[in-house]
C-alpha cells in the first residue's frame, strides 16, 4: 500500500527546543512498514531538513499536496492556542492543525480512504464524530484504550530487544542515583508525589521543558537537552521514575521513558495507581510514594553490579515484549487490510 504518514516532529536529532517524544519510534515504525512492503510518503513539512537542516531526502518522501494514496496515517494533532490556533503567517504559527484538517477533509470524508488515527497523547474527545466514522480506526498506546480504539504502543526494534545485555548493562558505572526526563506538562501532581521529595535527599537530574519550578527550590533541572543526550543520561543513572498524567496512567499508558530507561540499564520505578503495572515493570519496582522511591534507589545501590542487579534488568527487558516492532506491525497490518468496524 502506499500510505500518507501526516507527523509533526522528526525522524533524526531534530532540534533540542521542541517536544517530539516520536523521535525515540517513529522512524523505527517507518522502516518497518516500508520493509514489510509499503510505501510511504510523509503529509506535513519536512521538518528534519528545514528545522534541523537534516537531509533524509535521498531515503524518505515528504509531499505536501494531495497524492494518491491507499491509506492515510496520521499521529493526532489537537488545538495548542497561540501556536496551531493562529492565523497562518502570524508569528509563532505552526501550521500542522490546519494541514491535517486539510488530509481529513480530502482524504478521509471526501474520498473514503482507510484512515488510522494514532491518539498518541490522548487527546482525542471520546465523543468527536471521528471514532464513529466507518472508514476511521482509532489508535492509542496503553493498554486498556478508549471504547472502540485498538491498542497500538510505542515500538521497539526487535533487534534492539534481543541483543541488549542485561550484565554490561548492570556493570555499568553510574554516577547519579535518580532522574527523569522529561517535560512538565500535566505532571506536577505526580512530581511532588513521588520525585521532588526524593530528590531532595539524592543526587539527582531533572531533564526537560519544566517553565514553572518555583515550588522546588533547591532541585537540580538543568532544562531541555539535545535527544542524543536522553540516552546518555539514562546510561549513567541508576533510576529514574516514570511520571505520567493521571489521563494515561488510568488507560495503562507509559510514554517511550520506559523503553529509553531501560535499555541504557537504568531502572525504571513505576507509581502504582498506573493501571496494569504488573505488565511493565516487576512488582520489587512498584512505588507508591517519594519513601518508596528513596528506599528502591537505596536497595539498587547496594546491589549495583551484582547477578541481582543484572537479573533484575533482564525481567524489566523481558516486559518491553509488548513494545515490539514486529507486534506493532501485525496490529497495522489487520488493521489496513481488515479494518475494525465502528460501533453504531
Amino acid at each position: 500500500m502506499l500510505i500518507g504518514y501526516s507527523f509533526w516532529g522528526f525522524l533524526g536529532p531534530g532540534v533540542i527546543d521542541t517536544p517530539d517524544g516520536g523521535r525515540s519510534h517513529r522512524q523505527t515504525l517507518v522502516d518497518g512498514l516500508r520493509r514489510a512492503g509499503h510505501d510511504i510518503v510523509f503529509l506535513q513539512p519536512n521538518r528534519d531538513l528545514c528545522d534541523a537542516g537534516l537531509d533524509l531526502t535521498d531515503h524518505y518522501r515528504w509531499d505536501v499536496g494531495l497524492p494518491d494514496l491507499d491509506a492515510l496515517f496520521l499521529e493526532w494533532r489537537w488545538p495548542i492556542p497561540g501556536r496551531n490556533t493562529s492565523p497562518c503567517g502570524r508569528p509563532g504559527h505552526t501550521c500542522d492543525l490546519h494541514r491535517q484538517a486539510k488530509l481529513l477533509d480530502h482524504y478521509t470524508h471526501r474520498l473514503g480512504t482507510p484512515t488510522i488515527l494514532w491518539d498518541k497523547d490522548r487527546r482525542l474527545d471520546p465523543a468527536d464524530p471521528l471514532r464513529r466514522t466507518s472508514n476511521v480506526t482509532v489508535c492509542e498506546p496503553a493498554l486498556h484504550p478508549n471504547p472502540g480504539a485498538t491498542t497500538l504502543l510505542f515500538p521497539v526494534a526487535d533487534t534492539v530487544l534481543d541483543t541488549a545485555d542485561p550484565d554490561r548493562l548492570a556493570a555499568r558505572r553510574r554516577s547519579t542515583p535518580l532522574v527523569y526526563v522529561g517535560n512538565q506538562y500535566d505532571r506536577d501532581d505526580a512530581f511532588d508525589t513521588f520525585f521532588a521529595p526524593a530528590a531532595a535527599h539524592l543526587p539527582h537530574l531533572i531533564a526537560g521543558k519544566w517553565p514553572d519550578t518555583r515550588r522546588w527550590p533547591g532541585l537540580r533541572f538543568v532544562g531541555r537537552v539535545p535527544f542524543p543526550r536522553v540516552a546518555e543520561i539514562h546510561a549513567d543513572a541508576l533510576a529514574t521514575v516514570l511520571l505520567l498524567p493521571e489521563r494515561y496512567a488510568r488507560a495503562g499508558q507509559l510514554t517511550q521513558r520506559i523503553f529509553e530507561a531501560t535499555l541504557a540499564g537504568c531502572v525504571p520505578l513505576l507509581p502504582t495507581n498506573v493501571r496494569g503495572a504488573a505488565e511493565f515493570v516487576p512488582a520489587r519496582l512498584y512505588v507508591g510514594n517519594a519513601t518508596d522511591v528513596r528506599h528502591r534507589v537505596s536497595w539498587l545501590a547496594e546491589i549495583t553490579g551484582t547477578s541481582d542487579h543484572a537479573g533484575l534488568i533482564a525481567d524489566c527487558l523481558r516486559r518491553l515484549d509488548p513494545f515490539r516492532l514486529s507486534t506493532q506491525l501485525d496490529v497495522l497490518d489487520r488493521l489496513l487490510r481488515h479494518p475494525d468496524p465502528v460501533p453504531s
